[in-house]
């Protein structure tokens, strides 16, 4: 049997730092006279820091030059990352533990596939670094889901097929992009928002191992 790749996004799968984003992403727009509410946060995920800057600034009809987005962005993170500086083990999802501790019992392969430029200091705070074979990121990619190259430059890097993949995604632009590079996409959510996956599961938790042995099958 071949070895598959499994590979996960971060934000949102694997720990909650999606809540983070939307209160870094908030504080920004509120700063900017713009209302940013918990649906207008579904636009951002899976997509680019700039892009999603992009997306609040049009929500206010507001145009800004280079410098005031990158002076922006460097806010952004800033508040993001005084937000994340406390994380733990407590913040990794439910399930996701033992599916990991399964994949990697069962020989297969597991990487991180996320628009995050943050992924490998929160891996390490939630002390989950171990069970990644490779991290692609947002420091390794130059286009955003749905392009799906950060899963593409994941499946390359553990030498295995796309149709040897399968993604585990919260995101609509990540589920795009995992059926573009004819990978398995799992939606971890909405399944009325993640329709287009191959697979739906409300959290982890409802991920048995012989959901996982038929997709080894």
């Amino acid at each position: 049997m071949s070895k598959k790749a499994f590979i996960f996004d971060l934000d949102g799968v694997i720990v909650d730092t999606a809540k983070y984003h939307f209160l870094a992403w908030q504080k920004l727009a509120q700063e900017l006279g713009i209302e940013f509410t918990p649906e207008h946060n579904e636009e951002l995920k899976g997509v680019s820091r700039v892009r999603s800057l992009e997306i609040i600034l049009g929500l206010g009809n507001l145009t800004a030059t280079d410098e005031e987005k990158e002076r922006w962005l460097i806010k952004k993170n800033q508040d993001y990352l005084s937000y994340i500086e406390n994380m733990d083990e407590d913040e990794i999802l439910p399930g996701v533990l033992p599916v990991l501790e399964y994949i990697r019992s069962q020989g297969h392969f597991i990487a991180l596939g996320s628009a995050s430029k943050n992924a490998r200091p929160i891996l390490e705070k939630v002390n989950i670094m171990p069970f990644f074979d490779a991290i692609v990121d947002g420091n390794d990619v130059t286009n955003a889901k749905p392009d799906p190259e950060v899963f593409v430059r994941a499946a390359r890097l553990l030498g295995v097929t796309n149709e040897n993949s399968i993604v585990f995604e919260d995101s609509v632009a990540g589920i795009q992009a995992a059926n573009i590079a004819h990978m398995t996409s799992i939606g971890i959510g909405d399944p009325a928002i993640l329709k287009e996956a191959h697979y739906h599961f409300k959290d982890f938790t409802f991920i048995e191992p012989s959901f996982i042995e038929s997709l080894l099958n």
